[in-house]
């Protein structure tokens, strides 16, 4: 799926297949040869003919030329080789047809995706004949070519992706709205740590002094007040007492649990598991252990999405996996139920994705009708 440029830096691949990288090779030689005499035709003789006029129009299609073959080069990238470079953000201007023709003709990125191209039709003859060759001989296909495709990747991230000021620009607006995000999830986070402190414990704590209140009272007035009545009342009181102990155990709970700390994802999201409604399988894998804040991100996005299950999506199994990849977190929650799940706005799934904004993760939701649904969390380990 395409991306644009403000979803951050693109992320060089793993090295591709050998057969994709094949196809690559071979099936993209015909367009190569296309490409380098429309550009090299159409370059030399608009700048031969600008002198009389001609060669300005001639230019303007040769500069649309350049666009729509990096733009095709884009997709064909992602398609064969897995490569993930972000659709191309042009530079544009206000006025008339002389000066947006300027304004492409100076953008850095129409140069870009010229360089690539005029770099790629040499490369690409190189690339056929070693393409041809793999297909007769194994040794080259399996160790020769899979390497080849991969530093193509490379050379297409450099030059087809976003340059770096404007990749830093992007990271920086999206930890911008990242921060923007938190704060709103850290406000609502207060305002239900001090609704359940007003509605729950601290009602059961009025009541347990109320009752402590009569209980004194009848004490004070009667020489010899009625035993039952007064352990009626101070049962009373223990029973709220361990009711506001237990709400305020899971009101901890709920803002970092205790096991958590102690033992590790996998301990605290087993445990999770084994209070849901609907059978869990749990796969945890993440050493070296990540931080506090990713674990407790990971935490709370696992026992929402598992809650959401139990209520609304009718499953009668889900699964927990979350395993290290480099640098980040990634978090699955899969259930069998119908589907249609989403991040809806003020909605659970929603909150989860403000939650794991934080500390610059994502929240992605597929849950097609029928199912199944999967919610997935990518959290960076470092920041």
């Amino acid at each position: 799926m395409p991306k644009d440029a403000s979803a951050g830096p693109p992320r060089f691949p793993e090295r591709p297949t050998a057969w994709r990288t094949i196809l690559f090779m071979v099936a993209s030689f015909p367009l190569r040869i296309l490409q380098f005499v429309l550009l090299v035709c159409g370059g030399l003789i608009g700048v031969a003919t600008v002198v009389i006029w001609i060669g300005i129009p001639i230019l303007a299609v040769t500069i649309r030329l350049v666009h729509a073959f990096g733009d095709l080069e884009r997709i064909w990238l992602r398609k064969t080789l897995g490569v993930d470079v972000p659709d191309a953000e042009r530079a544009r201007s206000e006025g008339g047809w002389g000066r947006r023709w300027l304004a492409q003709a100076t953008d850095p990125t129409t140069w870009r995706d010229l360089a690539y191209l005029m770099l790629v039709f040499p490369i690409g003859m190189l690339e056929f004949a070693l393409g041809l060759v793999a297909i007769l001989l194994v040794p080259v296909a399996v160790w020769v070519v899979p390497s080849l495709g991969w530093l193509h990747a490379q050379l297409a991230v450099t030059l087809l992706g976003p340059p770096k000021a404007r990749r830093a620009e992007a990271r920086a607006q999206r930890l911008q709205a990242s921060r923007a995000r938190g704060v709103d999830a850290a406000e609502a986070e207060r305002r239900r740590i001090e609704r359940d402190l007003h509605d729950g414990a601290q009602q059961r704590l009025v009541s347990v002094a109320m009752t402590l209140g009569r209980a004194k009272a009848k004490v004070g007035a009667d020489a010899q007040p009625d035993t039952d009545a007064l352990r009626a009342l101070i049962d009373e009181a223990h029973s709220d007492a361990k009711l506001a102990v237990s709400e305020l155990r899971d009101l901890a709970r709920g803002i970092y649990p205790a096991v958590l700390a102690d033992r590790g994802l996998d301990a605290a999201l087993s445990a999770q598991a084994a209070k849901s409604p609907i059978p869990v399988d749990v796969s945890v894998d993440v050493e070296p252990r990540p931080p506090a804040a990713v674990e407790t991100t990971a935490y709370f996005i696992v026992g929402e999405s598992l809650t959401n299950t139990a209520k609304h999506a009718e499953a009668d199994r889900a699964s927990v996996k979350v395993w290290r990849d480099g640098d980040t977190v990634v978090v699955e929650v899969t259930d069998n139920g119908k589907g249609g799940a989403g991040l809806r706005p003020n909605g659970g799934l929603a909150g989860l994705a403000d939650r794991a904004a934080t500390i610059d993760g994502t929240v992605t939701v597929v849950s097609p009708p029928g199912g199944p649904t999967v919610v997935r969390a990518i959290l960076p380990c470092t920041w």
